[in-house]
């Protein structure tokens, strides 16, 4: 990384265009991403550029620096904060200590003293960066991946090749512990075709996998292993309702690959399961959700029990592979793919070197996946005569154009279903979430982690199925829902502006008086007196 960015966070903003032209950025190799007047806005913008480093004074408005650096080191663990103030009180450099802050720095300071701060936390960047991307660290994590018996261990695991009745054998040979109560499988897909110039593909997927188990591993005494190209966790969980919070971890772990080793990675995470026995389970479904990244989108976290609630994750059609692809574009593919898919299928072997009962044995196999498929994903079985015979009868009577047509006829049927049940839900959560808003605004302790909760969903999907159908954040909304209620009571009452501020959620009349200035222009009083003036004006 060439250049690092940082947020520069005063109450003054005349301090802050004083550091902003003492110091050489470029040459110091930073680069200024903004700055921000108080610890509110501040946390919106490291939200929305991620900077690298966060230099703030203590005594802002709305949220001192200590809880913005608070914040900022719980929600984005890489950001370096450096702290400027002019308070030298040992509570808050013990504060500071403890929040593992970079420098805390005195004010006044001169520029050269400012510069070698800024040049030792360059030389402290370089290096954290560098040991992620260096060849021989990534070789190195590659020796020291996990023992090849474990590895091969939890390889059977999710294979379902692990007899119920050998487990306690296995654990005790091998020394794992699995206290559970609950697993969880996750798949680490890593793309392989957006990696970082010069980067081997083989030892980017290295470095991912030993970041996901810094990362994931110690909270949710996660056990991995590469599998298939991709890595596989194993997490254990306390109750069934922390699978939000876990596939909130892996999406903001998702984010953090790709901002500090430019890695574009997809987590799947599967269905929750009471014994490790079942992990197979877990397993096929957390690979049928990094599969849907080509719709949902990579660099996230994919659950499938949240974007796709109404598909069953279950195969459609036991080993053959022809239809398994049909199936498997029906839920992931374009119109010309599910056409490519179903001439695959009706040009293999059976169908070209058949005798007639071979076709007959086809033609009921057919039948019968595509009834599992559609009752698999509750799709509605009207599309299906009620007699099987009828069915039956009509394609053995089809020549081969027109059971083709039949077959892509009824796939895209399929297709448009599950289109609709996808978005059937996703509308169903915001709808949920917004009526949640307008009879909880005044609740002033109303947030992010609230409304997901009361809606048993993670923080990553239901920001990403929000903005997309509304065009804003949950924050956005909840704010411009108070704002106009606020402007209505204005207008309507004859209530002060701090009653006012309580009744629409906000208990700091000073910041509510902030945000409906950023929001309409002026300020609440002024906004009544305009709209008082504009009535009288009207009758005269």
């Amino acid at each position: 990384m060439d250049k690092y960015t940082v947020l520069l966070v005063d109450d003054e903003e005349e301090v802050i265009q004083v550091i902003m032209k003492k110091l050489d950025w470029e040459e110091l190799g930073f680069s200024v991403a903004g700055y921000a007047c108080n610890g509110v806005k501040a946390l919106e913008m490291v939200e929305e550029y991620e900077p690298d480093v966060v230099m703030t004074d203590i005594k802002m408005p709305y949220m001192n620096g200590m809880e913005l650096a608070h914040r900022i080191k719980t929600e984005f663990p890489a950001t370096k904060i450096l702290i400027f103030t002019g308070f030298d009180e040992f509570e808050y450099a013990r504060e500071a200590v403890h929040l593992e802050v970079e420098e805390y720095i005195l004010k006044p300071v001169n520029s050269m003293e400012m510069t070698d701060v800024f040049r030792q936390l360059k030389k402290k960047l370089d290096q954290e960066i560098s040991e992620k991307r260096n060849v021989e660290i990534l070789q190195k994590y590659y020796i020291e991946s996990l023992p090849l018996l474990q590895a091969n261990f939890y390889t059977m695991l999710i294979e379902g090749r692990v007899r119920e009745e050998e487990l306690p054998r296995y654990l005790t040979d091998y020394r794992l512990s699995f206290r559970g109560p609950l697993y969880c499988c996750l798949v680490v897909h890593t793309s392989s075709s957006q990696t970082p110039e010069g980067m081997n593909p083989l030892l980017l997927t290295i470095s991912v996998q030993k970041q996901a188990e810094e990362h994931l591993g110690g909270k949710w005494q996660a056990k991995a292993f590469p599998y298939l190209e991709n890595t596989v966790l194993i997490a254990q969980l306390k109750q069934e309702s922390e699978i939000t919070e876990l596939t909130d971890d892996c999406d903001r772990f998702c984010k953090y690959a790709l901002h500090i080793i430019e890695a574009v990675v997809t987590v799947g995470v599967g269905q929750v399961c009471g014994s490790i026995h079942e992990l197979s389970q877990s397993y096929n479904s957390a690979r049928t959700a990094v599969s849907y990244r080509v719709i949902y989108g990579a660099s996230r976290a994919i659950n499938m029990q949240e974007n796709v609630p109404q598909e069953i994750i279950r195969s459609g059609s036991g080993d053959d592979i022809y239809l398994s692809k049909l199936f498997k574009m029906i839920r992931l593919g374009a119109v010309e793919d599910i056409e490519e898919a179903v001439e695959q299928y009706l040009n293999q072997v059976s169908f070209q070197e058949r005798t007639l009962q071979l076709y007959h044995v086809d033609v009921m196999e057919l039948i019968s996946a595509l009834y599992r498929f559609a009752a698999n994903h509750e799709i509605t079985a009207e599309v299906f005569p009620e007699n099987i015979k009828v069915l039956y009868a009509q394609l053995l009577d089809m020549d081969a154009g027109a059971l083709q047509k039949w077959l892509v006829d009824i796939s895209l049927f399929f297709r448009k279903e599950l289109l609709d049940a996808r978005n059937r839900s996703t509308k169903s959560y915001v709808s949920k979430a917004k009526e949640y808003v307008h009879n909880n605004y005044k609740d002033e302790e109303l947030s992010l982690d609230g409304i997901c909760q009361a809606l048993g969903v993670s923080n990553s999907y239901f920001s990403t199925v929000f903005k997309k159908k509304t065009g804003k954040s949950f924050i956005g909304y909840l704010t411009d829902y108070r704002m106009e209620q606020a402007s209505r009571m204005l207008i309507e009452t004859n209530d002060k502006s701090y009653i006012i501020a309580r009744q629409v959620g906000y208990t700091d009349p000073n910041y509510f008086s902030y945000v409906f200035k950023r929001r309409f222009g002026v300020s609440p009083s002024r906004y009544r007196t305009e709209h008082e003036e504009s009535e009288n004006s009207g009758t005269k």
